[in-house]
């Protein structure tokens, strides 16, 4: 039977470039166990990695390529939120799309089928914890200047409000411009306690260099959604001090799923692979999301699959301890300390 051609949409290049080649490991080890077990429908899986680029508009020309010239019946993506609308208008009805990284939690978009946890998910229980545990009264808010960034700390900001907190600031760069200096000014001049910075990829680790030379990390806790062992990779362990993160997913995790993915993961790729992440594990559960959604509407259209979305069981991610979760669950929020290149988990949800 011939082979069924599914699309990884990811950024090779530009600052969400650093997650490729976790990306992209974790979508082929994925495919690799579909077709130790039958494949989709009874169909061996062709992986097709799809550059998305640096902007809207070359994310937008590599998904209608795929599906107009290479012929993919579906496409997983893990792109910046700035480039999913016009990525869900180039596959349009014709395709599927998974959408797998977390994001701000407003997806219009109707033929968009989401994985990853929402900014409202990511956040409440860690400026809880922070307010809680720490007497966090004073938060800075900077990022990107695109809508995960600005929709995300909107979010924050009604958050720390409600609870007697106050932002005293809040300031956007645009993707690719690593001048911090009056943002790093301004944390400093406020009595921030708090910094939410929500920069994307290398931008994050360019802006906690920032941080740390301006002399702040001792001072001012860095709390985000949006780092993870692969930004904390391309700082000196000097330069995590008094950081603190939420995410469904820590490949530092002790979880009955964690465990298991990473025995296949390093059984695949040896001793030093990619990194093991959030933003690459969500390729990895992508990928077995729809094809769980396949398998169950029998068909990779899109109509039929919206109908099946949220009630079908996923047959494997790396989050978590239950054994099957329906596609699109939510999971479990952790809240870490990082303690130099080590994840210390604090919560227990």
């Amino acid at each position: 039977m011939k082979p069924v051609r599914i699309g990884l949409l990811i950024a090779q290049q530009g600052s969400a470039g650093l997650w490729a080649p976790s990306a992209e490991a974790c979508g082929r080890l994925a495919v690799q166990e579909i077709n130790q077990n039958q494949g989709i429908l009874k169909r061996h899986i062709e992986l097709h990695v799809v550059d998305a680029g640096s902007t809207a508009e070359s994310a937008a020309e590599a998904a209608r390529h795929a599906v107009e010239e290479r012929r993919v019946a579906g496409v997983v993506s893990m792109i910046p939120s700035y480039a999913r609308e016009s990525v869900a208008r180039a596959t349009s009805e014709r395709v599927p799309l998974v959408y797998t990284p977390q994001f701000e939690g407003y997806a219009r978009e109707q033929n968009i089928l989401t994985t990853g946890e929402t900014a409202e998910e990511l956040m409440a229980p860690a400026l809880r914890w922070l307010m809680a545990r720490k007497n966090a009264r004073r938060f800075f808010l900077c990022g990107n200047d695109y809508i995960w960034p600005r929709s995300s700390l909107k979010i924050a900001r009604a958050f720390i409000e409600r609870a007697g907190g106050i932002v005293t600031g809040e300031l956007y760069s645009p993707v690719g411009v690593l001048d911090y200096d009056e943002m790093l000014d301004r944390i400093k001049t406020t009595r921030s306690h708090v910094v939410l910075p929500y920069f994307l990829g290398s931008d994050s680790i360019a802006f906690n260099r920032a941080f740390y030379e301006m002399g702040l990390s001792p001072s001012v806790l860095r709390f985000s959604s949006a780092i993870d062992e692969t930004i904390v990779y391309g700082l000196n362990e000097d330069e995590t001090e008094n950081v603190f993160v939420a995410s469904a997913y820590f490949s530092a995790m002790r979880s009955r799923n964690n465990g298991a993915f990473l025995e296949r993961y390093h059984t695949a790729y040896g001793d030093n692979p990619p990194p093991a992440n959030a933003f690459g594990q969500s390729c990895y559960e992508g990928i077995y999301s729809l094809a769980a959604m396949v398998e169950e509407a029998g068909s990779f259209d899109v109509h039929l699959l919206k109908k099946v979305y949220g009630r079908v069981p996923l047959q494997k991610t790396a989050r978590g301890n239950e054994a099957k979760p329906a596609v699109g669950s939510s999971h479990p929020v952790h809240v870490a300390r990082l303690d130099g290149y080590d994840f210390s988990i604090l919560n227990a949800p």
